[in-house]
């Protein structure tokens, strides 16, 4: 009996070793690199300011809103090549009403190694200006952003892919502390025959940040991050310190070929209060998404390689 024991002890600890470096060798994401990735989506986007005028005895505060526009698009990526287009219907309720207002806004990721540069362009004309319960809507104010975001990420165990798009997905969960540097520039024109002002804003900042995936099971994914930091905003010559925060929140479904999420990207940036121009600049976006992976057919796949071969990709 004691030798029967001693056997079963013996297979259990093995099955439990087995299982355990099973675990251990299981990659912590899976690359679709050589996937061509086709997706539908549906994005609202927006880019607020609040503004506060301290020359006068007392603050004036004004709030600039866009008149939102919601959009769908499709996006077709394949190894470096990332094309989206994007349009905002007309049978969407907010897009009835919107005044001659455009929206066009672009974004883009490049990764090396453990390096991640984010670019964003965002075109807004048609703001609504609120103070106190009076508004007005200014159809030709325009705010032109320009700018991007440096990142290093610590763990080479997470995957900011599977974040960001879907050409990776996390299959163990994993964080990393990301620090970032952002560099903004924003221009806005009031594009008015009676007043001609135009501002120049520059913001610099720099945020360490914390993210994680959390991989449920197979299929399913919560994805979180937070992020917190300073620098300073030029407006117009004057230079003031600036608070940001964000967050980043992602529910998310994945199979080698289907795949869908939910995003939501917030981001905040607020000036010091004793700032003679006060201007708090806040970026927000939801965004929903379904798509399918598939290999891409041999001619392109041939016509890619020989091309990439070329220039060095």
């Amino acid at each position: 009996m004691a030798r029967v024991n001693l056997i079963l002890w013996v297979v259990f600890f093995t099955a439990v070793g087995v299982a355990q470096q099973d675990s251990l060798s299981k990659p912590h994401f899976k690359r679709y690199n050589e996937k061509v990735i086709f997706s539908v989506y549906y994005t609202d986007i927006s880019n607020s300011f609040e503004a506060k005028l301290n020359n006068s005895a007392q603050a004036d505060y004004f709030e600039f809103i866009p008149n939102k526009r919601e959009q769908i698009g499709v996006n077709l990526s394949y190894k470096f090549i990332d094309v989206s287009y994007g349009f905002s219907p007309s049978f969407f309720e907010i897009n009835k009403d919107n005044k001659n207002s455009k929206l066009f806004s672009l974004s883009t990721r490049f990764y090396h190694k453990k390096w991640m540069q984010l670019l964003t362009f965002i075109n807004q004309k048609g703001f609504y200006v609120s103070q106190g319960s009076n508004e007005l809507y200014f159809e030709r104010l325009r705010t032109i952003k320009i700018g991007g975001t440096t990142s290093y990420i610590f763990n080479e165990n997470f995957s900011f892919r599977t974040i960001a798009n879907q050409k990776e997905w996390q299959s163990k969960s994993a964080g990393s502390f990301i620090p970032n540097f952002s560099f903004y520039y924003t221009n806005f024109d009031l594009n008015d025959e009676d007043f001609s002002d135009s501002s120049d804003v520059y913001l610099l900042s720099l945020s360490p940040s914390y993210f994680y995936n959390w991989v449920i099971n197979d299929h399913f994914l919560l994805s979180g991050g937070v992020i917190l930091g300073g620098g300073i905003n030029i407006v117009d010559g004057d230079t003031s310190s600036v608070f940001e925060w964000g967050t980043n929140l992602k529910v998310g479904y994945n199979s080698d070929s289907f795949f869908t999420f939910l995003n939501f990207n917030y981001a905040d940036f607020l000036q010091e209060s004793k700032a003679s121009i006060r201007l708090n600049d806040e970026i927000s976006m939801l965004k929903i998404t379904a798509g399918y992976r598939f290999d891409p057919p041999k001619k392109i796949k041939e016509y890619y390689d020989k091309t990439a071969e070329k220039v060095g990709l």
